[in-house]
């Protein structure tokens, strides 16, 4: 089968509801804590509320796998569509009390974080599963990839948005990509695995998963954790370091956009390199870019200064796309993948909660200039990580046919290093 056909047979029911969903969050992500702020919330607490995105996703996780195994990938994306739109909707809600307002808000948060994680574990899973290894990781960091030009599209549309009705313009744009994100997935076949798949699946449990590959998790997984810490709080310092200067909402949101193009700009060569020349070559340069960056930030004091350091955050991030998804896909087992996803995706979530968190705790302790650089070392912390314990030939595994939808499953891998 062609590379042209293989691309061409996963565009839409795979890329599209991905730029949807990437358009959806780019609108939100710049103002989640400025409408935190907005509800009565200071600082730290604005930084806690964005930090429920991540917290909700670390608790869903491993349902989410079972849901996907279950019902299918089409269903769960329908689900976690449904869910966005619940979360969407509280926080539009505004009761005038602002400690009721800023609860509500916080719930609407939350879905979305559990809508999230529906998502993204149906989606790697069935990429992992079409895509021959050769082309995974260009095939992985191209979703991360459409992802991101959502999230370099999103914060324009939503900053038009806001320029007329306010912080709540931004979330009925992401309301209008959800829906039409959903519409998208509900005319899309499902791509179900065969029955005797399923059966294989069906007897793998999350302890025995554990037991299996607790060394991988353990190390490796330790490197997802940290890196996933950093690029969950970056989503959160440009909006807090833009409101600290003293900059209005609409031009932190251009910001956060400009900075995405950047983003958007690197993820299928840093596939490309990542299938050619191993993992590292990729991870390790991300979280170091991530590092410096995140150094500068409180040196910047204006408009100029501020994009410059957004545009390098951006740029460092964009060149890691797909990383995390590729990392788990090579060391993820044929038969209960989607059991070991969830529990990977527990990793880079638990780094998603416990960044913004210590940045928030810092923060609330020292100053947010200090917790940025606190967080600094998070980033530099996994690039150490990431170089001891991503295999050196990550990036040379043997070429294996993708699977069809119907194809007798393969015995699962011995182990996962």
């Amino acid at each position: 089968m062609s590379e042209e056909f293989r691309w061409r047979s996963i565009l839409v029911p795979a890329y599209g509801p991905a730029t949807l969903f990437g358009l959806a969050e780019g609108a939100i992500f710049p103002v989640i804590a400025l409408s935190a702020i907005d509800r009565g919330a200071t600082a730290s607490v604005a930084a806690l509320v964005a930090a429920l995105i991540g917290v909700a996703s670390l608790l869903t996780n491993i349902p989410a796998g079972v849901l996907a195994t279950r019902i299918g990938e089409r269903r769960s994306m329908l689900v976690a569509s449904v869910i966005t739109v619940a979360g969407l909707a509280f926080c539009l809600v505004d009761v005038g009390d602002s400690a009721l307002s800023l609860g509500v808000f916080s719930f609407g948060v939350l879905l979305i974080g559990v809508a999230g994680s529906v998502y993204a574990l149906a989606r790697q899973s069935y990429l992992t599963e079409m895509v021959p290894v050769h082309m995974r990781a260009r095939a992985l960091s191209t979703l991360g990839g459409t992802m991101r030009i959502g999230v370099f599209v999103g914060p324009f549309i939503g900053a038009g948005a806001m320029h007329f009705w306010g912080l709540s313009g931004a979330y009925v744009v992401a309301l209008a990509g959800i829906i039409a994100a959903g519409v998208i997935v509900y005319v899309s076949p499902d791509l179900e695995l065969s029955e005797s798949h399923r059966a294989a699946a069906a007897s793998v449990t999350t302890t025995g998963i554990l037991k299996q590959y607790w060394r991988t998790f353990a190390t490796l997984g330790m490197g997802i954790l940290l890196l996933s810490a950093i690029r969950q709080t970056r989503q959160i310092v440009i909006p807090l370091w833009a409101a600290h200067l003293g900059l209005s909402p609409t031009t932190t949101s251009i910001i956060y956009g400009v900075a995405g193009a950047l983003d958007a700009a690197t993820f299928y060569p840093a596939g490309k390199v990542m299938d050619h020349f191993g993992r590292r070559w990729v991870a390790v340069p991300s979280t170091i870019v991530l590092g410096i960056s995140f150094a500068l930030l409180p040196l910047t004091h204006g408009i100029g200064t501020l994009a410059l350091v957004a545009m390098i955050m951006g740029f460092g991030n964009g060149i890691g796309s797909g990383i995390v998804m590729t990392l788990g896909a090579d060391t993820s087992p044929s038969i209960g993948r989607p059991t070991f996803l969830g529990l990977w995706r527990e990793l880079g979530d638990a780094g998603g909660a416990v960044g913004p968190i210590i940045l928030s705790f810092v923060t609330a302790l020292a100053g947010l200039a200090f917790g940025i650089e606190v967080s600094a070392a998070v980033g530099f912390a996994a690039a150490a990580a990431l170089w001891a314990w991503i295999p050196k030939r990550s990036g040379h595994l043997r070429a294996e046919p993708a699977r069809s939808a119907d194809a007798a499953p393969p015995a699962p891998a011995s182990s996962a290093e």
